[in-house]
């Protein structure tokens, strides 16, 4: 199929050479950034000198996938995409935008005749050896026209072993992606995932940090224990119930530093874990750790333990995020998402 993909970053990039290896998929693309774009274009794909180049080099029905920051970024693309796409034609959101925003911009184009798909994008900057596990809003037609470029960015059934039960159900979930419905449940979907996600790296954080601490002068001396960090986390790796790409993430960056030093402990916050804790209160339905979990990313921010730079760590692992040079008081860091 043919494809215009805007923003060319960690993920954006790496969706757009998945593609192009994997699917030969025929890319058009686009993004500030020239050098990206060059890049891209020696690997295969079709280089487009701005929106509207990339718009015409398009056959109609268009689709375009729009992979930059959630917020005004994103909002401003999708807007002028509305003015110069035409009725039949599609715009996919593959950021981490807020599933509210979603529901009014499918409004709004749906007026114009323009198809909108919302895709919660998980899979980091591993994505494009990995796959891209993928969460689907929009109208069941276009998602099924679409199914080509969604089977070549999923990871597929891989090694999993497959669930009992299942018999009968959509098999493009075993392949690692899922038509969740109408607009807005996609991101919504992602939405709820990375609040968890904020809940399990908060309590591996936590855990060694408590096996770190463990020979600490103020406990007695008979019942502290010298603990060698990086091996217990490469021994939960094999065979232990909390084995997970997060552990593994954790014992790569304890190996190569047990005291993680490279880490200031400075943990950031992208927006889901706040939408997810909203959607919990207007629900009335408790999320009391991934509630802790947001907090205790917020005290991160004046005071750095142990467990803070494992969090770092995690977040370096799966995404490519880097801590801020200099540390904004709590309260004054930036609210735009991108995908894990």
């Amino acid at each position: 199929m043919q494809i215009g993909l805007i923003g060319l970053g960690r993920m954006g990039g790496n969706i757009a050479r998945r593609l192009i290896a994997r699917g030969r998929h025929d890319v058009v693309v686009y993004g500030r950034n020239a050098n990206e774009v060059e890049t891209l274009g020696r690997e295969g794909a079709t280089a487009g000198s701005s929106l509207k180049d990339l718009v015409e080099r398009l056959a109609a029905p268009r689709t375009i996938w729009v992979m930059l920051p959630a917020g005004p970024v994103t909002e401003d693309h999708v807007s002028e995409l509305g003015d110069l796409l035409s009725s039949g034609d599609t715009i996919i959101d593959g950021g981490n935008t807020f599933w509210q925003d979603d529901i009014r911009r499918a409004a709004e184009l749906r007026e114009k005749g323009i198809h909108y798909v919302d895709v919660g994008t998980s899979g980091g900057v591993w994505g494009l050896e990995r796959g891209y596990c993928m969460m689907i809003g929009g109208d069941k037609a276009i998602i099924d026209r679409l199914d080509p470029i969604f089977a070549t960015l999923a990871p597929g059934i891989g090694q999993i072993p497959q669930t009992e039960g299942r018999d009968g159900r959509d098999p493009r979930v075993e392949q690692g992606y899922l038509h969740a419905g109408p607009s807005g449940a996609g991101h919504f979907v992602k939405m709820v995932h990375n609040g968890i996600e904020y809940g399990l790296m908060q309590a591996y954080a936590e855990g060694f940090d408590i096996l770190k601490n463990a020979n600490m002068d103020a406990l007695p001396e008979r019942h502290r224990f010298d603990l060698n960090v990086p091996d217990i986390a490469e021994v939960w790796r094999r065979g232990s119930v909390i084995s997970s790409w997060l552990l593994d993430l954790t014992a790569s960056a304890l190996a190569k530093s047990e005291a993680l030093e490279t880490y200031s402990g400075f943990v950031d916050d992208s927006g889901e874990g706040r939408w997810t804790v909203n959607a919990a209160i207007d629900e009335a339905v408790s999320a009391d750790v991934i509630t802790a979990a947001l907090y205790a990313r917020f005290r991160s921010r004046k005071d750095h333990t142990f467990a803070e730079k494992v969090l770092s760590a995690m977040r370096h692992g799966f995404g490519g995020h880097t801590e801020p040079p200099s540390p904004e008081p709590v309260g004054q860091s930036k609210n735009h998402p991108t995908s894990s």
